[in-house]
């Protein structure tokens, strides 16, 4: 079945018939959601070459159902060039839009609407003070209202793939153009974090109260709080083996940091550490582990008591993506020590 819907899909966008296209979409997600990964890594192996065959509209559809068959376990790879593709450049149109929109009308551009025709026309009409034509008006309002459709595939492949995080192709511009819109796009932030991510990073975490150290493995990571829950997990221990004690994280939080649920029961996370920089500074919660700087070409995270309880609720922003926090080694006393040296004495950390 889903072979003969991709034959069917393939055989609309040739003969350019937009309503075929939209009627076979969803029926194919639908037989995807019954099929293995094989059948599912060979769909998407040949939806990669359509995107520049279909309207821009159905383009973004398509999209989506590439990340939802990712999501249902097909292989991503052979679609993250084209999706990236097509995202930034819709996101460039969009900052092109953006920048159009405050010469035309004096105002900061309006909140978008996916896939609406009739606001794509009514945002054109209002660029018309602009030094453009009316197709290209349409093009750029249709690049702003877009924005955030285009990106949830590519949310998606990145989520479910350290492979792609890693070599991303088209990552620079893809960077680039995000750029553009971001100021603007609230809606596009969590595709700004995901796109800092860390895999396969190697940490070198002193914990100051206690003079031990250690050197962790982190990759998958959305933001700081998973982090702190996630290292309190893999340090905690006996004094004896030069693990800490009294940190250890409830294993509901455990479970929602990794790839469980949010149990709504749970108590509220309690933030064990302070984390703070080499340079006394404080790392905050709400960052990504890339904020951590490096010193000697590692990054040094420094776990101090905390200067106040902090709490937040379970879980993590990325559902999809699966942590990784591995504790390599302890450092031994001496080797802990010399690092500690080499950061600020003391953390200050505001209460």
């Amino acid at each position: 079945m889903l072979d003969q819907l991709s034959d069917e899909l393939h055989r609309a966008a040739a003969d350019r018939n937009p309503l075929r296209l939209l009627d076979i979409l969803p029926r194919l997600y639908a037989a995807a959601r019954t099929a293995d990964e094989p059948a599912l890594s060979a769909v998407l192996a040949r939806l990669g070459d359509l995107f520049e065959r279909v309207p821009v509209r159905i383009g973004a559809r398509l999209g989506v159902l590439c990340g939802a068959l990712a999501e249902l376990g097909g292989d991503p790879e052979p679609v993250a060039a084209p999706l990236v593709a097509e995202l930034a450049d819709c996101l460039e149109l969009a900052g092109t839009f953006a920048a159009h929109w405050r010469t035309a009308t004096g105002e900061a551009p309006p909140e978008p609407v996916a896939d609406d025709h009739g606001w794509t026309e009514a945002a054109a009409d209002r660029l018309t003070a602009a030094p453009l034509t009316r197709e290209a008006a349409v093009e750029l309002a249709d690049a702003w209202s877009l924005a955030r459709l285009r990106s949830l595939p590519v949310l998606s492949i990145l989520q479910l793939s350290p492979r792609l995080r890693h070599a991303l192709p088209g990552r620079e511009r893809l960077i680039a153009a995000l750029g553009t819109v971001l100021d603007e796009r609230p809606d596009l932030e969590l595709l700004a974090g995901l796109l800092r991510v860390l895999d396969d990073e190697r940490l070198i975490v002193l914990h100051r109260p206690t003079g031990r150290g250690y050197e962790v493995v982190i990759g998958g990571i959305g933001d700081n709080v998973q982090l702190q829950t996630l290292l309190a997990d893999v340090l905690s221990g006996p004094g004896a083996e030069g693990l800490l004690e009294g940190v250890r994280p409830d294993p509901a939080w455990v479970r929602a940091a990794t790839d469980g649920p949010a149990d709504p029961a749970a108590p509220p996370v309690r933030g064990p550490f302070a984390l703070v920089d080499r340079h006394g500074r404080r790392i905050w919660d709400e960052g990504r582990p890339a904020d951590i700087p490096r010193l000697d070409g590692v990054r040094v995270l420094v776990l101090d008591a905390p200067a106040y309880r902090r709490s937040w609720s379970p879980g993590r922003i990325y559902p999809m993506m699966r942590p990784d926090v591995r504790l390599r080694r302890v450092l031994p006393a001496g080797e802990a020590a010399a690092w500690l040296s080499r950061v600020a004495p003391g953390a200050r950390v505001p209460a």
